[in-house]
């Protein structure tokens, strides 16, 4: 299993527009991907509701993972969305 860990960097944390954001790319990576709290539950990432539900807060450390073969990529371009805060897609994802 592919898996990295990162600190959300969007100030108000994974919220309505951040969560948006990053759901977006989750459902664009083209793999299945799952975000967990530190020790926590994974969920579905591509799931607007369930990221919410996480209430992951901006400085918390949140874990991406995936089974699926070749998702080094897919999770290397969410982790850096999640980490730098990018209010925008980036072309790459």
């Amino acid at each position: 299993m592919a898996e990295r860990r990162v600190t959300v960097g969007w100030s108000e944390g994974l919220h309505a527009r951040p969560a948006s954001i990053f759901v977006r790319a989750a459902t664009a990576a083209g793999v299945p991907v799952t975000i967990a709290k530190s020790g926590g539950n994974p969920v579905n990432a591509a799931s607007m509701l369930a990221v919410l539900g996480l209430g992951a807060e901006g400085g918390e450390e949140i874990v991406l993972a995936s089974e699926a073969e070749n998702a080094d990529a897919a999770l290397d371009r969410l982790a850096k969305l999640v980490e730098e805060g990018l209010e925008e897609l980036p072309e790459t994802v």
